[in-house]
Formats: C-alpha cells, structure tokens, sequence
C-alpha cells in the first residue's frame, strides 16, 4: 500500500482553519446535546444493528479499505458499505468539518490520524466508542496507537494501523564505504560525515523540516513538551528530550549532511533508488513505498533499530497511524461501529496487512506467520521482528496539541528556518512554541 497518509503528515502545511470552528466552540465552553460524544447505544445495539441491516458511508484515504468493505458486506449481506475518499489528511478534515457545520454529508466513519484526533474529539465532533465495548479493546493494541485514541476511560476511535520506527538502510552504500550501522545518534551523525566525504554526492539521510519526523525524534528522546488537561495547554521545548534532539540534529544541519530534497518527491524516490540517500528513519508503513518507488534498490535495504540517544538504551517512537472514529452526529453508530471494529480489531486486519499495511494490534503484529514473513526488497530479511520490536519500546505519557493540525502547519514558518538560513534548531523550536502558544490563547485556551 503506498501511505499517503504519511506524506501529508510529514510533508505538508496544514491549514489553521481546518478546525479552528470546532476548537473555539469548545474551548470557550460552547456545547449542546447535539455536540455530546455519547454513542447512544451498547454491544446488544450492535448486534441489532447488523441483524437489521443498512447503508453505511465510510470517508477513508486508506487503499486497503475498499477490499475490506467487500468482505465485510459478504459477511453481514444486509450491510452495504460505500468507501469515499473525501481528501488526504488536513483535506478531509476540511471536508469533515464542513459537514458537521452544515448537517449534511457527515460520513458515518471517518478515518482521522491520531495527531488530529484530539481536535474532533475535544470538540465533541466524534462518540465515544466505550458504550460499545471499544475500552475493552485496549490491551488489543500496542501502547502508542492506544494512548492516541482513549483518555481516561473514554475511547474516541479505534487504532487502524501503527508506524513504530526503525532505521532502513542501503546496505550496499554502507559496505562500499566501510560504515558501520548506526546504533546512537552520534554514530549517526560519524556516519553522515564519513559517507559525505567519501562521496560529496552522497547524503546519510534528506529532510528540509518535517514536523512530524521532528517530534517523533523528540518523543524518542524522552521528550514531553506538550502538556495537554482539557482546555488547558502547556508546551515547552526546552525540556531535555527536546534539546537533546535539536543539539544532535544541528550538527547534522551545520556539516551540511542532510540531502537537500523534499520527501515523496520524484527527486526523493531516485536518491533512495541510486543510493544518494543512503538511510530513513520512519515508520513500519515505509516498505511498501520503497518498494514501489524505488524497485531499481531491491536487495540494497536492510532494516534495523532506530539508533538510540543514549548507548544501551532501548526506546523507540511512533510515526503516522490513524484510526477509525465515528462522528458524533452520524445517525447509526451501532452499524458503524460493527463496522469500525471489524476493520480495526476484527479480521479486515489481516485482510489489510496481507495487502501492505502495518497492524496496531499486538496479535497480529506478534503472529509466527507475521514475525517470519521475508521481504525479497529487503534481502529476504524478516523485517518485521524489528517493527514489533520498536513496537514494545515507544515510550508512554506522549501527548500531541488539541490544535496539533494547526501547529504542524506553520512548523516550516518556524524550526523549518534551521534548514535554510543562519536560525538554530533551538531558536526554531522556541518560535515554534511561542506562535502556537498564541494560537492556543487566540482560540480560547488556557496556556502556559
């Protein structure tokens, strides 16, 4: 499956007005029944729900979604499921907004990525999936997808895919000039200066500022600088996850190691084929798209552990996923969330990761048959022991912004000047909190 849910996270500006409608209703306190996150029904409704039968409208960017309707609607022959791609991302979610506004259009499952998540359901704009039983899902999942869906004991949607990372590597570029593989940043970093200068031509890595890419490195390190209670919001990155980040990664900046070239770009695609960019540090999701993008490579990538921040440590972050949530004002909830659950805990997982995805569900992820599966790309390597692996190790306790759509797109307006002028990764970070700060209070918040 080609992700292009990753390339919008990581690549693109995100609107402010995406769903500054729905944050400032919540955040000064506007609400009404029509807004509650209440589902309005239980398991037996469910069940019910199937026995009857129905249309359902699933709003999902997700190649493998439409094959998956398919077997659910020969499953359940009363059920028909009609998938529309409404938009990628920040598009959808203008999408979505705009008919929750109207009243008119709202999906009946939205796909929404656990970085906006947070937004829908401060503004009350998704149900809560616990009257049906989702809360007893959770030791379903693995820890990272989980945390990005449940707060306290409500569950807002449920997990659809994971993107525990990992270190690819062109083994080739990387024996034809004697580099070790890297197991910390700083060998990471040795690496980027040994591979230059062998080859002036040759980058360890490309990236011209990427929020997203930015803040799972942070969340490896440690780093919590977003502090989120409600309404009330903190952010700080002068915390030591952060600065450890931004101290590595300006060495990267200022020796001039970073390619250049924007991802998912013709010009990404062909480093990552030639050899010119000899290292991604991404998500699970990630082989597919090699593979698709850069056949000419197959046999050169290898995969192994994220390198860590400090030697011996074993930690390891997210990066991308999504889940499936049901807007509030969907008028059949239980039939949805038969659906939701089928494709997110049920068997569309496997038919899903049999067409490419990565599962946020341990059982799948953790399968002999999942474990052993060799990928001729990568040499035949089993790669997915080191993605379940990464899966085990991400931190707990990460919080994204209830306005992280918003934060994301003015990143290359902010740390995004440490790539291209004399600004700092420190000074970058410190604008970056200070502009979203302000949005944060603009819009109602509580901010610190």
């Amino acid at each position: 499956m080609f992700n292009t849910a990753r390339r919008t996270v990581r690549g693109a500006g995100l609107a402010s007005a995406v769903l500054a409608l729905a944050v400032t209703m919540t955040a000064c306190g506007g609400s009404s029944d029509n807004n509650s996150t209440d589902a309005g029904g239980s398991a037996d409704d469910v069940k019910a729900a199937l026995d009857k039968g129905g249309d359902l409208t699933v709003w999902s960017w997700d190649s493998t979604m439409p094959k998956v309707a398919k077997e659910f609607e020969a499953a359940h022959p009363k059920v028909k499921v009609k998938i529309v791609n409404a938009g990628t991302s920040k598009d959808e979610y203008t999408a979505l907004q705009n008919a929750i506004a109207a009243g008119k259009g709202i999906p009946d499952v939205a796909q929404i990525e656990y970085f906006a998540l947070g937004q829908f359901s401060l503004a009350k704009s998704v149900a809560d999936l616990s009257a049906f039983g989702a809360d007893k899902l959770a030791k379903s999942y693995s820890p990272g997808p989980w945390n990005a869906v449940a707060s306290g004991k409500s569950v807002y949607g449920l997990p659809v895919d994971s993107g525990p990372m990992a270190l690819y590597y062109n083994k080739k570029v990387f024996d034809k000039y004697k580099i070790a593989v890297p197991t910390t940043w700083d060998e990471y970093v040795t690496a980027a200066q040994k591979l230059h200068k062998a080859d002036p031509k040759a980058y360890i890595t490309a990236d011209t500022g990427e929020a997203g890419f930015a803040t799972s490195l942070i969340w490896q390190a440690g780093g919590h600088p977003y502090k989120v209670d409600g309404t009330k919001v903190g952010i700080d990155f002068t915390d030591p996850g952060s600065v450890t980040f931004a101290k590595t990664w300006q060495k990267l900046i200022d020796g001039k190691l970073l390619a250049p070239v924007t991802s998912w770009t013709d010009e990404w695609f062909k480093g990552l084929a030639d050899g010119s960019i000899a290292t991604l540090a991404t998500g699970a999701w990630m082989p597919t798209n090699l593979k698709t993008g850069a056949p000419a490579a197959a046999g050169d990538w290898r995969v192994a552990p994220l390198p860590q921040w400090k030697a011996g440590e074993k930690s390891s972050a997210e990066s991308g996923g999504s889940s499936l949530a049901i807007p509030a004002a969907g008028k059949n909830k239980a039939l949805a969330y038969a659906f939701t659950e089928y494709a997110a805990a049920g068997a569309g997982v496997k038919s899903r990761v049999k067409d490419g995805a990565y599962p946020a569900t341990t059982a799948d992820m953790n399968s002999k048959e999942f474990l052993d599966t060799k990928f001729d790309y990568f040499g035949g390597q089993e790669i997915n022991k080191v993605f379940a692996q990464s899966a085990s190790e991400v931190p707990s306790g990460w919080s994204y912004l209830p306005y992280q759509v918003y934060a994301n797109s003015i990143f290359n307006d902010t740390v995004g000047k440490a790539y291209v002028s004399g600004t700092t990764l420190t000074e970058g970070l410190a604008a970056w909190q200070k502009q979203s700060l302000e949005y944060g209070k603009e819009q109602g918040f509580t901010v610190k």
